[in-house]
């Protein structure tokens, strides 16, 4: 897992955790949502990061951005 803070003060924290397959991020973007997340990128590919990269982003309720992805 990949943890990122924004500079100077931190207000939020962008974590990125890798997925065995799509179903593992559809599932984690499901439970966030149904958890009180909010929707930041729903399940799908990115081309632009690569052929076979499938990611979702969420935020939970304290504001942190979390992006879960399975690049098989």
């Amino acid at each position: 897992m990949s943890v990122y803070a924004t500079v100077g003060a931190i207000d939020s924290v962008k974590s990125n955790v890798m997925a065995k397959s799509r179903a593992e991020v559809d599932a984690f973007y499901d439970a966030a949502m149904a958890n009180g997340g909010t929707d930041e990128g729903a399940p799908g590919l990115r081309p632009h990061y690569g052929p076979n990269w499938y990611s979702a982003y969420v935020r939970n309720p304290a504001g942190n951005k979390i992006a879960v992805v399975y690049d098989g």
